[in-house]
């Protein structure tokens, strides 16, 4: 009954194309604000001790870039605000995290390598699976859906239209005239 009443409610996908990728915005924009976060409340220069460790150059300078790529991109991403613009320095980042750190421990973003009798399972390294959910939500959300609801991409699209409405001399059908 429910299904029926919905698909007859929504019978050109319109609420999936609006409503969906606002939560897969939220997730992904959280998600990298967190990492940022991390990132910087422990300080830069153990992420750049990391960097290092993996011989990616300038380790200093990439930390806090990859710092600030997270937290600024998130944040835009989260509320909606250019997000195809965002996605990119989003993806690099995480085609060099999948690329330098990830490929080596396979697809799997769980790893289990062990069972302690007392703390339970044991985690290794993630795989490349996160970043590839993440790449692809990204790509999604910038070259498919855009932003969706309640985004401030949206509403630069509506006020963009508002505009050249405006412009064109398009006010709106002409206004009835009564017959006598």
């Amino acid at each position: 009954m429910f299904l029926n009443e919905f698909q007859v409610r929504n019978t050109n996908g319109r609420f999936a194309r609006d409503w969906a990728p606002l939560l897969l915005r939220l997730v992904i924009g959280f998600g990298f604000m967190v990492h940022g976060w991390a990132k910087l409340s422990r300080g830069p220069d153990k992420f750049a001790a990391l960097l290092a460790w993996i011989g990616v150059p300038f380790p200093h300078f990439m930390a806090w870039l990859t710092t600030c790529t997270e937290l600024v991109t998130g944040f835009a991403v989260f509320v909606g605000a250019f997000v195809t613009l965002a996605s990119i320095p989003m993806i690099i980042v995480l085609l060099v995290a999948l690329c330098t750190v990830h490929l080596r421990y396979g697809f799997s973003s769980i790893n289990t390598i062990g069972l302690n009798p007392v703390k339970g399972p044991l985690f290794g390294p993630p795989g490349m699976e996160t970043d590839l959910l993440y790449i692809g939500g990204l790509i999604l959300l910038a070259f498919g859906t855009g932003a969706g609801a309640l985004s401030i991409d949206r509403l630069r699209k509506r006020a963009r239209n508002r505009q050249a409405a405006e412009g064109s001399g398009a006010a709106g059908p002409e206004p009835a005239v009564p017959h006598p």
